[in-house]
């Protein structure tokens, strides 16, 4: 067993958190399925339309642990963004052939929403 998924899992990681995404897009599948606390978004052009406005307003984050196997890594972390100054959160992830073909985003979006009203 080795840790190919968590290794692909920090490297997408590392990519959005340093506001690249086109990189971080590299590490997902044509046809990723995310499940979010919104719904189900299919393919990599929904996910990027997914992501693009959370990687915009991101200050900072900070990783609390990466977990993982061949096919499979959890990722947990916290950031800051212009709108809240702690959304913590963590990603699941499936992985095949180095890239990322399944993601269930776990994150509380009330503050989101009282920062919003």
């Amino acid at each position: 067993m080795s840790d190919q998924a968590l290794r692909v899992a920090l490297d997408y990681y590392a990519a959005w958190t340093g506001h690249d995404l086109d990189k971080a897009m590299t590490f997902v599948a044509d046809g990723i399925v995310c499940e979010a606390p919104a719904g189900r978004l299919e393919g990599a052009a929904a996910y990027r339309e997914f992501m693009a406005p959370f990687v915009s307003m991101l200050v900072r984050a900070e990783l609390f642990g990466g977990y993982g196997d061949d096919e499979h890594a959890l990722v947990a972390y916290d950031t800051e963004t212009r709108l809240v100054a702690s959304a913590p959160a963590a990603e699941y992830v499936t992985v095949r052939d180095g890239r990322i073909i399944h993601s269930r985003f776990i994150f509380d979006r009330l503050p989101f929403v009282r920062a919003r009203s």
